[in-house]
């Protein structure tokens, strides 16, 4: 018990920022069916995300499936207009994350 802890401690020591902050990432709920991901994710890309990084020979476009598409997207809008008042919920379809979702040349950008 003493160990898992410890682990949780230095976990959330760990992930904050120098300054103090968390970082966050926003990202699809992999319970949430890929129909309704796919809905959320153009809403995303219409009203603040930058999805040019989805497109073919882009960064972000590989893998190709609306489960990593929309995490993208979702992240995209969150950390463009989180200091607007904006959340990561996308009526169930997203989730916070301290865990960087990045990958190969897919950068997650995170926003203080």
């Amino acid at each position: 018990m003493k160990i898992l802890l410890a682990i949780i401690f230095l976990s959330s020591v760990l992930l904050q920022k120098s300054d103090g902050q968390r970082e966050d990432w926003c990202i699809s709920d992999e319970q949430y069916p890929d129909e309704e991901l796919q809905k959320a994710m153009e809403w995303a890309c219409h009203n603040g995300a930058n999805c040019d990084s989805l497109q073919p020979n882009r960064p972000c476009f590989l893998p190709n499936t609306v489960r990593d598409h929309a995490s993208y997207a979702f992240n995209s809008y969150y950390q463009n207009m989180k200091h607007k008042g904006a959340s990561c919920y996308f009526l169930g379809a997203a989730v916070l994350t301290a865990l960087n979702p990045s990958h190969g040349s897919c950068k997650f950008e995170t926003l203080p």
